[in-house]
């Protein structure tokens, strides 16, 4: 704050100072019992008649000074001393009055001589601040002006702006209180410390200077209040906004309004973030606006009339009824991958490491998040940071909003953990291809039109159980450095009608926010094909798969349906895949490379371990060859030895009993006495 800021508020103070010391004299001349040490504790008879007759006018309220003042501020400023209450005036649209009225009840905060003489004027000693009445009486505006006691009640700025508070609002409107609440009075003495009641609200932005960017700030510059910002994949939205304040000259106040709607006082809070954005002659960038419309209307529609800049973002297309001001609508830009490359190269000051995860649907914000992680965990494990950190960093970045909707898998499994057969290992690269090299088919070679189609990968895994669908699902989403989340499908079928489709709704909307492979597993209970309408059953369980197609083709994440009955799936779902891998039960050669691999290297084997035999003998699946694996390993802990056949015959013994299969003597060959 300069000192010319300071001098032009006090010389206001200075005028309200002039105006009180003559309607103190006025007082004295026209009070009927001025020495009385007990005035304004009782009445008098002699007041009272006082009081009954017609009281005279005051002394009108000098204009010269206040002209010889606001020139020496024109003086100032053209020299680059702005004063911080002009500054606010005229953001706020104050009119003279309003200013005038603002500086009385300031006047108390600023100098206590203001509050035993405001008292006297009150003609009450325990009320020491501003009345409507006394600060009327100030600006010379009469107490019966409909216009004057407008600028004090709700619609006017002085109001709306929470520049100014109104207490007791049981008394008459002339005896209330007025009071100016402390963040202004410190903003106006030089302090720009955010308000605390924000303090969880507001959060850092990360400009995203783009084309869209520079035609907003265009706008804004030309007269335009009120932007809204639809959010794509990729999370550019609030970047962009940033960038586009930034560029019209003005800072950006990010406001969170998923915590905001959280609180039971939304809109008084949302009204002291536009008074900060105000103070602060800031544009403010707030989101997501679905958060505050569904439970705050009237707190949204405060936040769209403020006179600064307001870009709201969100992911539901803009209803009117959100406000009465008509916003310009606009589409958050789809980041490229290199794009994104630029980036991660800035936030980690050029050092990019050979593979960044740029395949990552990551939005500027996140991108400085994630790269802001892996450096924390590359300082605290003395490495440089590469790419497996950085996938990490950007892991660390989703939301726990789908956590609560399905199972998070970490993965903990690469390629050479699995156990296909050629072909279907390399429909497993092919499918990770697509992951990794989607921006560039399907955006910069726009190889998807319209229609309302996603950007999402969907593949269909089939085959018996323990086949490797689970594990091969896991294994493409640690090579594209993503969590894997299993959706319970307990928790999704629901026996009322209508609720499934809204849990796979939910399910489907958070997938989209995060960066992470969706697994449904034992699919066809969902993706069932539909049938012919015999019932009212038939006809809902048609509409939940109606809707399921729908939902797939506006879906931007990667999602795979695993199945043991592939028959089971619509064709209509067949259609709509990326990619079908069938995943076969193995045979003896695939079932030996098995064995070896699920009883590992530490396990301690005896020499008769023989897994030719088992490979050739055994027809199991991979996951059942596991199982029999870990159940061996427990019989030859507990005697207290390494594991050999005896262990593993009796394992698959178990196995074939878990199996309701029958104990064959040519299978078990002859190691069928161990079985007996």
């Amino acid at each position: 704050m300069t000192a010319a800021g300071l001098a032009h508020l006090f010389g206001h103070v200075g005028l309200i100072e002039a105006r009180v010391r003559a309607l103190v004299a006025h007082r004295r001349e026209d009070d009927p019992a001025p020495d009385d040490p007990f005035r304004g504790l009782y009445l008098t008879d002699e007041v009272v008649n006082h009081l009954l007759h017609p009281r005279s006018p005051g002394p009108a309220a000098p204009s010269a000074d206040r002209a010889r003042l606001e020139t020496a501020c024109d003086e100032a400023e053209r020299r680059g001393n702005v004063s911080r209450l002009r500054q606010l005036a005229h953001a706020a649209r104050l009119t003279d009055l309003d200013l005038v009225i603002l500086v009385a009840a300031l006047a108390p905060d600023l100098d206590a001589r203001f509050e035993p003489l405001y008292g006297y004027l009150n003609d009450d000693v325990t009320r020491r601040r501003a009345t409507a009445g006394l600060v009327l009486e100030i600006a010379g505006a009469p107490a019966a002006s409909a216009a004057a006691r407008a600028r004090l009640a709700p619609g006017g700025p002085l109001v709306d702006r929470a520049l100014v508070v109104l207490d007791d609002p049981d008394r008459p409107f002339l005896t209330r209180s007025i009071r100016v609440p402390d963040r202004v009075t410190s903003h106006l003495l030089g302090d720009d410390t955010c308000d605390p009641a924000l303090a969880d609200l507001v959060s850092t932005l990360v400009p995203y200077d783009c084309h869209l960017a520079g035609e907003l700030a265009r706008v804004i510059e030309e007269g335009v209040r009120l932007v809204y910002v639809r959010e794509r994949s990729g999370r550019s939205g609030r970047a962009t906004a940033a960038a586009a304040l930034g560029r019209s000259g003005r800072p950006a106040l990010g406001l969170d309004l998923g915590r905001l709607a959280a609180l039971p006082s939304a809109l008084d809070l949302a009204v002291i973030a536009g008074r900060e954005a105000l103070l602060a002659g800031a544009g403010l960038v707030a989101g997501p606006v679905e958060a505050l419309a569904d439970g705050h209307p009237e707190a949204l529609r405060r936040l769209a009339r403020l006179p600064v800049p307001v870009l709201l973002t969100g992911d539901s297309t803009w209803d009117p009824g959100w406000s009465e001001q008509v916003p310009l609508l606009v589409d958050a830009p789809q980041l490229a991958a290199a794009q994104r490359r630029e980036m991660w190269q800035t936030h980690l000051d050029g050092l990019l490491p050979a593979a960044p995860p740029v395949h990552l649907q990551l939005g500027p914000e996140q991108i400085a998040r994630a790269a802001r992680a892996a450096q924390l965990t590359a300082a605290l494990e003395r490495l440089p940071v590469d790419a497996d950190l950085l996938q990490a960093g950007a892991r660390a970045q989703n939301a726990a909003g789908l956590e609560r909707l399905a199972r998070r898998v970490e993965p903990s499994v690469g390629w050479p953990d699995l156990v296909l057969p050629t072909a279907v290992a390399g429909q497993l690269h092919e499918l990770a291809a697509r992951a990794r090299h989607r921006d560039r088919v399907l955006t910069d070679w726009r190889m998807r039109p319209g229609g309302g189609r996603g950007h999402g990968i969907t593949a269909l895994f089939a085959g018996d159980s323990g086949t490797g669908k689970t594990m091969s699902a896991e294994v493409i989403a640690g090579e594209l450095g993503l969590d894997l989340y299993t959706v319970d499908l307990a928790t999704v079928v629901d026996k009322y009608v209508g609720e499934t489709e809204k849990n796979l709704e939910r399910i489907f909307a958070e997938a989209g926010r995060v960066n992470a492979v969706l697994l449904f597993d034992e699919a066809d209970a969902v993706f069932g094909k539909r049938s012919e309408v015999r019932d009212a059953h038939d006809r809902y369980a048609n509409i939940e798969s109606a809707y399921l197609l729908q939902r797939m083709e506006t879906f931007d994440g990667l999602a795979i349906l695993a199945t043991n009955l592939r028959a089971n799936i619509d064709e209509a779902f067949t259609r709509r895949l990326d990619g079908v891998v069938d995943f076969p039960t193995p045979d003896a050669e695939l079932r030996r490379a098995l064995w070896d691999r699920c009883l590992g290297k530490h396990l301690p084997r005896r020499d008769d371990l023989d897994l030719d035999f088992c490979a050739q003998a055994f027809e199991l699946s991979g996951g059942a060859i596991r199982s029999v694996c870990i159940t061996a390993a427990y019989l030859g802990a507990e005697r207290g030895d390494a594991v050999g056949m005896t262990e593993l015959i009796a394992a698959v013994h178990r196995e074939y009993r878990k199996l309701g299969r029958l104990l064959l003597e040519r299978e078990f060959g002859r190691y069928y006495d161990l079985v007996r």
